[in-house]
């Protein structure tokens, strides 16, 4: 429009972008897991905008993070990401970080205090483990005894074979295994052996065959899994033309390929005066009289690793090292006894335990104990260690001359660290030994020594267990034992003590050495406590699989006879803890993994394993038309009730 010869424009103004976000921010995320992020612009006009879609979307790390177009996240390794956003024509970018890990059973009895518990068992239950519904459904071949606790790894990818949820066994004959943890694989996704074709590289044999029974020692101590590197760390023992070497080893979770420059051959010389010694001083580390039992622990950043004696040769003593476990740089060297001798580190196999602020618990076994005469060795005494393995503190009972004398090891077993407590002691710790005493000590003053009694200790329960060489496990205010050649005993807690006597015990027997239990439960509900009988190690028979109701272990919910050879898991070893998660139970033994789970669970895996076309060929072949449609069946129905029926009924055909 014009007017009186002037002009008229109208003008129009445009909102600018003045930043972009990414929510949710800084996401940790397991493996197989997504995040889908959304990208929101703010605008000069105070305006807010979802620009998901319009953004471009990248990840720093796609071996770990992989981002859809439209900002979806999927996790398919460990390791961390940068997960940005970038505006067109550089109006503006945002970026968040993503930390990806594996989830799984990573360590030994399942958590840093030790407790045993899986409070994410949601598929068996105290309604379906039983004999009907429960059982052996397959098992994996192994090349030697295994003490180890099995370890779990959900989607792992494995090079050339896709994602797998994984187990992880390690054997007496220096073997790693992974292997598909629900069966779908029949041969090991890999395996690695630290030995070699021309035996110049082979186990060693134990000085006394009541240790290991199997005749061979090659890895021992439970291995570590690092969830956020993929990364397996576990310490064998090889004989190398005469010379016997511990290694520390980090293993790649998806192919068993060493990382970080491993392995690192385990040494060390300390000041001391005590056995072994050169005479000017020094106490070095001497592989051929140490045994390296203990479950390894990975406390941020480090790996540390226990050692003993094989069955109190000396000279000996208990040994813990620390490594870097990105570098495997030996940061940190700890001898408890290094002016006397013993005082090994084994706990029947438990890993250390570590409370909330980072402090690590150890036992240790028979030997010198000197400290209250300003001394530095620690035998039969509970250490709580720094990070660099100074001793912050210590508890050692009363009559510790006495344990020495007998080798009643106050170490024999793991500890507990049991959740705060109400009253004066919120920071409680549970463990027993050889003697049989359960000790209820603070964390935050174990007490020392006293002379007279062991009144420092919150309290102490006698006569009720045997010798003890396992670890308790807690669940609800509960705490499980089982001693040598003992009953499974519940001990109730109340207010910070545990009850004088068990509140119920099993209505069956173990024999020597006892177990060291596992819980499953679904939170607080549906509790069932595991247990793996080893009595038959000397004899060369079967282990035994034992579920009990967790809230009253005098009710036996299963155990691995009741369905006869159906079950029968593979030749016993010692302290064998079993691993519950995602609805299978994996025993470890001397010839197999055994694992266990709901028989119908197992039918379309069945299915696959056993069925071929050759195989219906020739069932075609050599039976009638019924016959072949109860075969049929049986292998649809592979692991479940209609087997026995149908098998029953091809016999009267």
């Amino acid at each position: 429009m014009t007017c009186c010869g002037t002009s008229s424009t109208t003008i129009q103004h445009t909102a600018v972008l003045r930043s972009l976000a990414i929510t949710p921010a800084d996401a940790s995320l397991t493996v197989g897991q997504s995040q889908q992020f959304a990208a929101t612009g703010s605008y000069s006009d105070g305006t807010t905008r979802d620009l998901s879609s319009a953004v471009a979307w990248s990840s720093s790390n796609s071996s770990a993070v992989a981002v859809s177009t439209s900002g979806l996240a999927t996790v398919v390794g460990p390791g961390t990401a940068t997960v940005s956003a970038d505006a067109a024509a550089g109006l503006g970018s945002a970026s968040t970080t993503v930390t990806a890990t594996y989830a799984g059973m990573l360590i030994y009895h399942n958590d840093l205090a030790r407790t045993g518990q899986n409070l994410n068992e949601t598929i068996l239950t105290p309604a379906n483990v039983n004999s009907s519904q429960f059982g052996k459904l397959f098992a994996y071949p192994v090349d030697g005894a295994t003490y180890t606790q099995p370890l779990y790894v959900q989607s792992v990818t494995i090079p050339g074979q896709g994602v797998h949820n994984v187990v992880y066994v390690a054997t007496e004959n220096d073997s790693v295994y992974a292997f598909d943890a629900d069966g779908k694989v029949s041969a090991p996704l890999w395996q690695v052996s630290f030995l070699n074709a021309s035996g110049s590289v082979t186990t060693i044999r134990p000085p006394d065959a009541h240790v290991f029974p199997g005749g061979q020692i090659g890895i021992t101590g439970t291995p570590a899994i690092d969830p956020a590197t993929g990364t397996l760390y576990v310490v064998a023992c090889t004989l190398e033309n005469g010379q016997t070497v511990y290694r520390l080893h980090a293993l790649d979770l998806s192919s068993g390929a060493e990382k970080l420059g491993g392995p690192v051959v385990i040494s060390a010389t300390v000041p001391g005066t005590g056995d072994g010694t050169d005479g000017q001083g020094h106490v070095t580390f001497d592989p051929v009289q140490h045994l390296q039992r203990q479950a390894l622990l990975l406390l941020n950043g480090t790996i540390y690793v226990g050692f003993a004696s094989h069955a109190d040769k000396r000279p000996y003593h208990g040994w813990v090292f620390a490594y870097d476990a990105t570098t495997l740089k030996q940061t940190a060297v700890l001898n408890d006894t290094p002016n006397g001798a013993q005082g090994g580190i084994w706990e029947a196999g438990a890993a250390p335990a570590v409370d909330a602020d980072g402090n690590i618990y150890v036992a240790t076994g028979n030997g010198t104990f000197d400290v209250t005469r300003g001394g530095l060795d620690y035998g039969d005494s509970l250490l709580k260690l720094d990070a660099s393995l100074g001793v912050l503190d210590y508890f050692t009972p009363f009559n510790q001359s006495d344990l020495d004398a007998r080798d009643s090891d106050l170490g024999s077993g793991g500890q507990v660290l049991l959740p705060d407590q109400p009253g004066a002691h919120p920071h409680l710790l549970v463990m027993a030994g050889k003697e049989g005493r359960i000790y209820v000590l603070d964390r935050d003053n174990l007490g020392g020594y006293s002379v007279r009694s062991d009144a420092q200790a919150v309290q102490e329960s006698t006569g009720q267990l045997t010798v003890n060489v396992c670890t308790p496990a807690y669940w609800q205010g509960n705490l499980y034992f089982v001693a040598d050649h003992d009953k499974l005993k519940m001990f109730a807690l109340t207010g910070g003590s545990i009850s004088a006597s068990p509140a119920a015990s099993s209505s069956n027997s173990y024999g020597r050495n006892g177990a060291t239990v596992s819980v499953s439960a679904n939170g607080s509900v549906d509790g069932i406590v595991w247990a793996v009988n080893t009595s038959a190690a000397q004899s060369g028979g079967a282990v035994q699989l034992y579920a009990y109701d967790a809230t009253n272990v005098s009710h036996e919910l299963y155990d691995s006879t009741q369905a006869g050879s159906r079950d029968t898991p593979g030749t016993a070893t010692k302290f064998v803890v079993p691993t519950v998660i995602s609805g299978k139970v994996y025993v470890a033994t001397a010839t197999e993994l055994d694992v266990f789970g709901l028989l119908s669970s197992q039918a379309n895996a069945g299915l696959n394993a056993r069925w071929s076309p050759g195989l219906l060929l020739s069932v075609v072949n050599a039976f009638s038309e019924t016959k072949v449609i109860l075969v049929i069946l049986s292998a649809i129905c592979a692991g479940t009730l209609f087997v026995l029926l149908a098998s029953r009924l091809l016999r009267s055909l």
